[in-house]
């Protein structure tokens, strides 16, 4: 089901008894924070809060704080097929070898050309334009933790063009707002805005870099700001083929660039290739406070919204919080991809308390001595795989959901030396711990089986597990039991 704008999938959500409408004040800064928390720690609904204090919008957050809102907002059941679709579309499962078979896949790729977004003359978003003194004061932007540097701008999506390629970017970076007319930009160097802005850096002459910000979409275009895609993929049409349908893009006022025309509120402006201003500290969603550092100022030049927008919010902070639905959804959509290039790779867990970067547990399909480490080296070698600061790697039939059975199988299944494997790379950004910023150690622990050719000469013990025959006869004899 494609939903034409944020509203409709709220209105759905309320359908469903999924969203609850607040109608007493709440302030923007640290309360909605506080009930929004509370919300998704106990499976809460998504919440509307019509009355935010000194403001006239209403805030919406935790629209994707449960796996049912997040398959929701995907249009699916089971998250896993999404990616079986895709997969279905980039490699069918016989390659075409007559001129016939080659004409069986054309309606295939014709399905994925009909993704590509459209532009449209106009839309919703153009509703109320404002491009004399635009400003950011009427935006009920939440500060959302004690320690905040200020109030942040948390669901934006952010549109920028890559001066080289001419190929978009959509991505999800917070910004702080510093007054009016200005915020920061949290372009982490690992992330493609930030990319976009190092060739901007570079291109001769450049001047201003064009950016556009839409607040509010339908969910499938919130989500696909979030995707790790890999670079020159066009989030819409990741989006487009999210929602079976393409999504609608209107060209912004002052700006060349485009953005979804169904959008609630749009924020126009440019980066300067220079200038940097201080941004944060920030309650982030490790759990800590991102540390303040020097990042890029987006400046205001228009606004455009609709007549009666809604501003869109998420919260991240400690574990589990709304991200870690959204972090599930990526992890079973983009699974059957990393199979393409790890054919051995059998399921993957991304838990929430690993904050997406920190812990990779993948189960494998073991063959050949060395291959838990050959698979680790895969991992860290892959787009934003890369970060992961701890890889575990199981037998195929161990459950990588089961937090418990993973434990029991790596407290007991290795040797410190033989089994655990030390590298030097990049880490994420957020990354506290590491004595360099970016720049760290990583870990990855072989909890697999040891074999004799891996140098375990003795014999590998059986798991203690009870015969079928007998489990059987006691599942038959239960309730004479008397339990």
């Amino acid at each position: 089901m494609a939903y034409g704008d944020l509203r409709e999938f709220m209105a759905e959500l309320e359908k469903r008894g999924l969203l609850k409408k607040i109608k007493a004040e709440v302030d923007a800064e640290l309360e909605i924070t506080e009930i929004s928390d509370r919300a998704v720690k106990s499976g809460g609904p998504a919440l509307l809060f019509e009355n935010v204090k000194g403001y006239k919008i209403p805030v919406a957050t935790n629209l994707f704080g449960t796996l049912e809102r997040v398959k929701l907002a995907l249009g699916v059941d089971d998250l896993d097929r999404i990616g079986e679709e895709l997969l279905a579309i980039i490699q069918p499962a016989e390659l075409p070898a007559t001129f016939l078979d080659k004409l069986r896949v054309l309606p295939r790729l014709a399905q994925l050309a009909s993704f590509f977004p459209k532009t449209v003359s106009g839309g919703p978003c153009k509703e109320v334009v404002v491009k004399d003194n635009p400003s950011l004061a009427e935006l009920p932007v939440l500060k959302c933790w004690p320690g905040d540097g200020g109030p942040f701008i948390t669901l934006p999506l952010v549109f920028t063009r890559d001066p080289v390629t001419g190929r978009r970017n959509t991505g999800m970076y917070r910004m702080q707002v510093y007054d009016d007319r200005t915020t920061g930009m949290h372009w982490h160097i690992h992330k493609d805005g930030s990319g976009h802005f190092y060739n901007h850096q570079r291109a001769r002459g450049a001047g201003k870099m064009p950016v556009a910000v839409a607040l509010g979409a339908d969910p499938a275009v919130i989500y696909a700001a979030t995707a790790p895609l890999p670079a020159g993929i066009d989030e819409m049409l990741f989006a487009g083929f999210l929602r079976k349908e393409p999504v609608q893009m209107v060209k912004c006022e002052t700006v060349d660039l485009e953005v979804p025309a169904h959008a609630e509120i749009v924020l126009e402006g440019y980066v300067d290739p220079v200038e940097k201003r201080l941004e944060g500290p920030f309650g982030d969603h490790t759990g800590y406070y991102s540390l303040a550092d020097q990042y890029p100022v987006f400046h205001l030049t228009c606004v455009t919204r609709r007549r009666d927008p809604v501003y869109p919010a998420t919260i991240v902070g400690r574990p589990p919080m709304e991200d870690a639905f959204i972090g599930k959804a990526t992890e079973r959509i983009f699974l059957p991809l990393l199979r393409l290039l790890i054919p051995e790779l059998v399921d993957m867990n991304l838990p929430p308390e690993g904050v997406f970067h920190n812990c990779v547990i993948v189960s494998i399909e073991k063959r050949y001595p060395g291959q838990a480490k050959k698979v680790m080296s895969a991992l860290w070698g892959l787009g934003l795989m890369m970060l992961s600061k701890l890889i575990i790697v199981v037998d195929a039939d161990v459950d990588v959901h089961n937090i418990s059975e993973v434990m029991w199988r790596l407290f007991n299944n290795i040797d410190a030396r033989r089994d655990v494997m030390m590298v030097e790379g990049p880490l994420d950004e957020l990354d506290h711990s590491s004595p360099l910023p970016r720049l760290g150690t990583k870990m990855g622990i072989d909890a697999t089986k040891k074999w004799p050719s891996e140098g375990h000469p003795r014999e590998w013990p059986d798991d203690v597990v009870m015969s079928d025959e007998i489990k059987n006869l006691v599942d038959v004899r239960w309730r004479e039991y008397g339990f």
